[in-house]
């Protein structure tokens, strides 16, 4: 009776109240989800793309472990990333609301993105660790988006989650309007391990929002290498496809 009682409570819930696009916000089937038309205008990624950076190939590749020219010939602290779609005009109303506007709501779905993409990576994982913020943005911002990911994300893959093992240390510029060059500069020594003991031959899966260059994932990978992680890779929402 009582899983009864909770069926009609749903279904007058949803006609009154029915469930709506997270980017339009058009009437959808199903909570947390996107409408026909915001779905076909994210630009999704697959393994047609470089394992290790994730950079998607402009051809068709046989192989799902080529790695592209520029990771064999300077290979990044990074061992692998994989990213859920493309950053792009589309995918910013996404990921804008969620960063800056306390679109947590967006986390549930986000989540489930994050899990169907990586989980051939997240199998393997040890911990999942989010890119940690510098504490006066995070009192700022009120939350650290890349966390509240992680926290979700290890509960519907049944992995550990480190909160407080990796931090940032080095209050920097923003990235936003940095070249390559500079985001590196800006970065560098921005990032700590405490407790290595904990990491120290573990596969940590690092977990945010957006790959620009990969400056601020390449040093939070190194630090943790030298900390003795065994491995490093990473699971982001998006990926900007012209660096």
């Amino acid at each position: 009776m009582k899983k009864v009682a909770i069926n009609i409570f749903r279904i007058l819930f949803d006609t009154f109240l029915p469930p709506r696009c997270v980017i339009c916000h058009d009437v959808v089937y199903k909570e947390n989800g996107l409408c026909h038309k915001c779905f076909k205008n994210i630009s999704f990624l697959s393994d047609q793309s470089c394992p290790v950076c994730g950079r998607p190939y402009t051809f068709p590749v046989e192989e799902s472990e080529l790695i592209c020219g520029k990771c064999l010939s300077n290979p990044p602290q990074l061992q692998g990333l994989k990213a859920v779609f493309a950053y792009d005009d589309y995918s910013k109303k996404l990921i804008l609301p969620f960063k800056h506007a306390d679109r947590t709501d967006l986390v549930p779905f986000l989540s489930k993105l994050l899990y169907y993409r990586g989980k051939s990576v997240l199998k393997n994982a040890d911990y999942i660790i989010p890119v940690p913020l510098y504490w006066q943005r995070l009192v700022k911002r009120k939350y650290n988006q890349s966390a509240l990911l992680a926290v979700k994300l290890s509960k519907l893959v049944e992995r550990p989650f480190l909160l407080n093992t990796l931090l940032r240390i080095k209050k920097t510029q923003s990235q936003g309007h940095k070249n390559r060059e500079e985001r590196i500069k800006n970065i560098q020594n921005a990032f700590c391990v405490r407790h290595p003991e904990k990491i120290k031959g573990k596969t940590i899966v690092l977990i945010d929002d957006v790959y620009t260059t990969g400056a601020t994932l390449n040093e939070c990978a190194k630090v943790l290498r030298q900390a003795g992680a065994k491995r490093v890779e990473a699971l982001v929402l998006a990926r900007v496809c012209y660096f």
